[in-house]
């Protein structure tokens, strides 16, 4: 599904990702973990085209197309999503009118009002958000969880073929984490991929992982199966460094 290949990214003057290489398949889950500023996010924005990133080398691959000269928008309407670390606030636009229209955008296909109202008030539910805010603005007011639940309430909205997750988690106790986690996993299915960054194996309770990465440095320096989740979360990143 998605072919990451010798990928060298730069921003400015400042090269941020040196050759990094990632194939995900369908069906698959992957988690990226790493050290702050070790480039993982700037990957998530590139993947979705971020005009501040410039491509310096290598290719992007979403279903064998080749993702470069494409725009955000039209990268979005091939099935790709990313949930931010730091949601924005949009003043003016209710989280109801935002989902229906992007998923119209997406999709290309007119959503009926009722049967979208219906479905967004399961979905709520199922995220533990109270369905008065489905009425508010975006994001405006809501609580560090609240902003991360809303994420995941899109992402089951949008229904897409590749979802990127970009610390969903960071900054949610326990039982948000839990509920996130359980949201993602109601997403997942063997049509579509995740790739997942985090700090936390919580939000991994209730999801397969097929591989896990260790990115330094601007690129993935170690790769295996679950259990590198393990190593990380006992040993922390020292053990990889001298193989960057």
């Amino acid at each position: 599904m998605l072919e990451i290949k010798n990928l060298h990214v730069r921003a400015g003057d400042k090269e941020i990702l040196r050759g990094v290489n990632l194939s995900v398949g369908a069906g698959e889950v992957h988690v990226i973990l790493g050290p702050n500023g070790s480039g993982k996010s700037t990957l998530m924005n590139v993947i979705l085209g971020h005009p501040k990133y410039q491509i310096a080398g290598g290719e992007i691959l979403f279903e064998g197309e080749d993702l470069t000269a494409l725009k955000t928008f039209e990268r979005a309407r091939r099935g790709i999503f990313l949930s931010f670390q730091n949601p924005e606030e949009i003043p003016g636009i209710t989280v109801e009118n935002m989902l229906r229209t992007s998923k119209q955008a997406v999709t290309g296909e007119k959503v009926k009002i009722l049967a979208f109202h219906k479905e967004l008030l399961a979905l709520m539910a199922d995220l533990q958000i109270s369905p008065e805010y489905a009425g508010r603005y975006m994001n405006v007011g809501f609580s560090g969880g609240e902003k991360k639940r809303n994420e995941i309430l899109q992402l089951l909205t949008l229904r897409p073929k590749l979802a990127l997750l970009d610390e969903t988690d960071s900054g949610l106790d326990v039982d948000a984490v839990d509920i996130v986690s359980a949201g993602v996993a109601k997403f997942h299915n063997a049509e579509n991929s995740c790739v997942i960054i985090t700090h936390n194996a919580q939000i991994l309770k209730h999801l397969p992982v097929n591989r896990a990465h260790i990115f330094l440095e601007g690129r993935i320096v170690k790769s295996g199966g679950a259990e590198l989740v393990d190593e990380v979360s006992k040993h922390g990143y020292a053990p990889f460094e001298v193989e960057s």
